[in-house]
């Protein structure tokens, strides 16, 4: 039988759990980060568009 700090699949899950749990912490930073910078919802108003009618919910009803 071989020592488990020596078998391959044992190295390579004990780096995938360590690269996983850093990323999670990193996400779960920028998260926090947004959440701070972020204005109020009801500030932002620069992703609302105006309906002009050529969008695709637009009527085809004149086709």
């Amino acid at each position: 039988m071989t020592d488990s700090k020596t078998d391959p699949k044992v190295e390579r899950a004990e780096r995938l759990k360590a690269a996983l749990r850093q990323n999670l912490r990193r996400r779960k930073a920028q998260g926090r980060g947004r959440a701070e910078a972020s204005p109020a919802p009801d500030a932002d108003q620069s992703c609302a568009r105006e309906p002009d009618g050529s969008g695709p919910d637009s009527d085809k009803s004149g086709l």
